[in-house]
């Protein structure tokens, strides 16, 4: 005979092999609050409902609550052979109220318990990850706030294309953050969906309430189908790509900072509080938290594509395959988290070398579409422009000269229409202060992004 909660109908005890390798209470163990919290509500209904006596309903939420704050702090002792963490909160409870505790289970299935302890860990990781984007979105603000008279070289395909403000690059990072932050909200409208009541998969006999519950757990909705609801999974799916979108940003944004950090660019300095050195080299100062960063976005990366492959063959409704969904879902809440916290901390830290950016803004011909478009505000076609410009340029490169050197007279060589002002148009801080559309690099326009943001952070 097995002595396992589910082993009437068995024979034979659980191999030590089979048992090492079904168990999920090694991993799942980070849902014992979750699944606590769901338990009560649960223990509650019954009671209000009349399923089990009003006095056994108060028995296991007294029970529960103790175990509760033991977990909590770090009082509780899991157990290998009771499987997962539902069947470990479940012996827990046997051990501290007795068989009454056996009446906890009923109308449920750990189907359903698990896909509702799931739902619940998500809610509670998007609002900290949304937290640790909005500190990030702040120290950008500061950062563009404290630079916004810094000039630099703005990039297309990492060659020289326009001046911009550096106060601007940042804001971008602000941006895509910003959207980072929406996909996470918007999922959390797919998460807030209850799925207890469901049972195994065709719901439950018992006359359960199940929006009480709802309201208890907070959630905004029930389930709409029982087979549905213990075999989706793709709340963890879009959780974990919202995840991954997010690291794929921090890692673009990590290519800028490792760039910018060499002794080529010299754009910025990190501090040496979040920078290694070598073992070999005395003299390095190596970016590790920007290139850790760009290395763990595969690991979220990884994450999305195993729940995909997870899910892609599965008849419904619940499958033991889907006990493989929680590693995935929190490696990418562990790592989207201490990439998040480690970023923040670095941008706080970094210094930026205004010099060096500004010497670099002028340079590559940056203000050649400037010139373009002086010409075709004096009624130059732009294709024309575009070749007279370009032509410009290559005698540039065979004098040996940059376009702000040039007289007008070498101008009006190739472009015989420009201006007397033409010259005066290709300075950098020309070409900034003249992008005053709306989201463009001029410093007005900048402002006004900042100030935006500002309300958005609530700041």
């Amino acid at each position: 005979m097995t002595n396992k909660p589910w082993g009437g109908r068995f024979q034979k005890a659980t191999d030590k092999v089979v048992e090492a390798f079904t168990e999920s209470i090694s991993f799942d163990c980070r849902l014992i609050e979750h699944d606590i919290r769901g338990s009560i509500a649960h223990a509650k209904m019954l009671g209000k409902c009349g399923i089990i006596s009003d006095d056994d309903a108060k028995k296991i939420v007294r029970g529960l609550h103790g175990i509760l704050d033991d977990a909590l702090s770090g009082k509780v002792k899991l157990d290998l052979a009771a499987e997962d963490v539902h069947m470990n909160v479940e012996k827990l409870l046997y051990e501290r109220i007795g068989e009454v505790a056996g009446k906890l289970h009923t109308a449920r299935s750990r189907n359903d318990q698990v896909a509702t302890d799931v739902r619940l860990y998500i809610k509670s990781e998007t609002g900290r990850i949304c937290k640790q984007i909005e500190a990030l979105q702040a120290t950008l603000v500061s950062k563009a706030e404290e630079h916004i008279d810094v000039v630099m070289p703005g990039y297309t395909h990492l060659q020289h294309a326009q001046p911009v403000l550096l106060a601007h690059h940042l804001m971008a990072w602000f941006w895509m953050l910003e959207r980072d932050k929406g996909r996470f909200a918007d999922c959390l409208k797919r998460v807030n969906v209850l799925p207890l009541g469901s049972g195994a998969l065709a719901g439950t006999t018992f006359p359960i309430d199940r929006e009480y519950v709802a309201k208890e757990l907070g959630f905004s909705a029930i389930s709409e189908n029982s087979i549905d609801a213990v075999s989706d999974r793709d709340f963890v799916t879009e959780f974990v790509a919202a995840s991954a979108i997010t690291m794929t940003h921090l890692s673009r944004f990590s290519e800028d900072i490792i760039l910018w950090n060499t002794a080529e660019f010299g754009f910025v300095e990190l501090d040496d509080s979040v920078t290694t050195g070598s073992s070999i080299m005395p003299q390095k100062k190596n970016p590790d938290c920007a290139e850790l960063t760009r290395g763990k976005s595969a690991r979220v990366i990884g994450d999305l594509v195993s729940l995909l492959a997870l899910q892609k063959g599965l008849p419904l409704a619940y499958n033991r395959d889907l006990q493989e969904d929680k590693e995935p879902l929190f490696d990418a809440v562990d790592t989207v988290q201490m990439s998040l916290k480690v970023f923040t901390l670095m941008i706080e830290t970094a210094k930026f070398n205004r010099e060096k950016m500004a010497s670099g803004a002028g340079e590559a011909f940056s203000t050649a579409t400037d010139l373009a478009d002086h010409l075709v505000r004096r009624g130059v076609a732009f294709r024309q422009a575009h070749e007279q410009v370009g032509k410009l340029v290559a005698y540039c490169i065979d004098q040996g000269k940059d376009l702000s050197a040039l007289t007008i007279d070498e101008i009006r060589r190739f472009a015989p229409e420009a201006g007397d002002e033409a010259a005066a148009e290709l300075t950098v801080e020309s070409s900034i202060a003249s992008r005053a559309v709306p989201g463009g690099t001029a410093a007005e326009q900048v402002r006004a992004q900042i100030a935006k943001a500002k309300g958005i952070l609530g700041k």
